[in-house]
């Protein structure tokens, strides 16, 4: 069985499509495993995870799913599904989702999609030249803040845009055991490479290609390994400058969003409520409004003379898995993220670190096809 954006994967019509799900740690069980059981037209038939607690907690939120011991033997079964979801840590994300691709599977992979640009291109090349899926997690996109900046732009409420501040800053001065603060550059762990791929993957959906990037990375806090304090400064083609903060050692945390423009500025605080009420066990499930900021974290419109309140657009995770819903059941439909455009967020994460151990910036070439 070919699972394909391109062709209707079988048990499709009335049946959910069978999703299998590899990872159930944070990612796995407070963001897909939720998403994907509340959205139409899927069906959460299956986790791999060996831990005994965490098939507890399985067997707690999601009876009707079995649990498997290996991806490899959920792979060993490829016509049991019609989409693999990829949360697991993220060394694995580049060989998983390479079985996942051969075995004809439709794959979904939590950012970032690989450790390297490189192995990131292979993989799209390999779904490409199969006609299967390959989409990435990046949900960030769905944050009502950004949405609301996004359609700002869009509108032209701003005038010519020519500065993006965009931050994810947090306080943890004490580094928390796990696989991301490990010194290994294969687990591809520390801040540049989790929040920092939602940081560029924003700036490049809004503004476009880079051109040259300069970055400070360093490694602040006592019995740290890993880069924990970031900032990035991309100059865009299109001459807009995106500004990105990411940090672990952040007491007092900047504003979340600010856009400048020519005619007017959109600054926002404060973080999507989203993720809070994933964590907390709330889900999309229509019971109650979802993704709606609440109104003290609204942003502001205009200008020092004349600023006004703007309410903020309601965040949407549940957007990306109905778009991949969508794309492997109409044929034509593309998926909600372009596999290239981690491609693109993993060249400039790459550049930014190359930037960081000469103190210059590293000028980029410009994309071909």
């Amino acid at each position: 069985m070919t699972t394909s954006a391109h062709s209707t994967p079988t048990g499709t019509g009335t049946d959910p499509l069978r999703v299998g799900l590899i990872g159930y740690g944070l990612a796995g069980s407070a963001f897909h495993a939720p998403l994907i059981a509340t959205t139409p037209g899927l069906r959460l038939d299956a986790v791999v995870t060996a831990n005994p607690d965490r098939r507890a907690q399985l067997h707690r939120e999601h009876p009707d799913a079995r649990a498997v011991d290996t991806p490899e033997q959920l792979l060993a079964d490829p016509d049991a599904l019609d989409l693999v979801v990829i949360a697991s840590p993220n060394r694995t994300h580049a060989p998983l989702a390479r079985a996942a691709l051969r075995a004809g599977l439709a794959t979904v992979v939590d950012k970032p999609l690989a450790g390297t640009a490189a192995e990131a291109l292979d993989l799209c090349t390999l779904a490409e030249s199969q006609g299967t899926l390959l989409t990435v997690f990046q949900n960030r996109r769905w944050d009502g803040d950004f949405l609301t900046a996004a359609r700002l732009v869009r509108e032209g409420a701003l005038g010519r845009v020519h500065r993006f501040e965009s931050r994810f800053e947090r306080f943890r001065p004490k580094p928390k055991p796990g696989w991301r603060e490990l010194a290994d550059p294969a687990e591809v762990g520390g801040t540049l490479y989790d929040l920092g791929s939602h940081l560029v993957d924003q700036a490049l959906t809004l503004f476009g290609p880079v051109e040259t990037v300069y970055a400070e990375i360093d490694v602040r806090r006592d019995g740290a390994v890993v880069d924990d304090d970031a900032f990035l400064a991309l100059t865009h083609a299109n001459g807009t400058r995106s500004h990105l903060w990411t940090s672990a050692i952040t007491p007092l945390v900047g504003p979340r969003l600010r856009v400048l423009g020519d005619t007017a500025g959109y600054v926002k605080s404060g973080m999507d409520p989203q993720e809070a009420d994933l964590r907390a066990g709330r889900r999309p499930d229509g019971t109650a409004p979802w993704g709606a900021d609440a109104p003290a974290h609204h942003g502001t419109l205009g200008t020092d003379e004349s600023a006004v309140p703007q309410p903020t657009d309601p965040g949407d995770y549940p957007a990306f898995y109905a778009a991949v819903a969508a794309a492997l059941t109409t044929p034509g439909t593309p998926p909600p993220v372009d596999p290239r455009d981690a491609v693109a967020t993993l060249t400039v994460l790459e550049a930014a670190r190359a930037s960081a151990a000469t103190g210059t910036a590293v000028r980029l070439e410009p994309a071909h096809d």
